[in-house]
């Protein structure tokens, strides 16, 4: 009689396609985070239509910028390995939300320009994408949590 479980396992074009999709995820975040770190005044500048002057707002707003570079790192862990880093997933689409939340909320309040929308939309779609990849995991039977 034969007891042992089989590990749980991603079809191999399943797998492929949460690949790349963490790919893409990881440099949507490159795309904003190294001009942000690079020039903090001019990103913030493009995002919000006027200047930030203050030397501390320089350093706070880079600061979220490099948060969002961590996170670009992380996402190309997932695609190495999407089986083993769904808590990265967990942290960064949890990030991805509340940062779409709050940016769409300036948004509506006149405090950005209309570039937020393309940022907002944008997070919004790859935190819906973050949603299906955690389903289909715990669907495969690995843990999420």
């Amino acid at each position: 009689m034969n007891d042992r479980i089989e590990p749980a396992t991603l079809a191999v074009p399943e797998r492929r396609v949460i690949q790349a999709l963490f790919v893409i995820a990881a440099i949507w975040n490159f795309a904003g985070s190294i001009p942000g770190i690079a020039n903090p005044s001019g990103m913030f500048a493009q995002e919000f239509g006027r200047d930030l002057s203050d030397p501390v707002m320089v350093a706070v707003y880079r600061g979220a910028w490099v948060t969002s570079f961590l996170y670009a790192l992380g996402f190309l862990l997932v695609a190495r390995n999407p089986e083993r880093h769904a808590g990265i997933v967990l942290m960064g689409g949890l990030g991805k939300a509340l940062f779409a939340m709050n940016l769409a909320w300036m948004y509506l309040s006149g405090w950005t320009s209309d570039f937020a929308v393309v940022v907002i939309v944008g997070d919004a779609v790859f935190v819906t994408l973050f949603l299906i990849y955690l389903f289909r995991l715990r669907r495969a039977g690995f843990a999420v949590l």
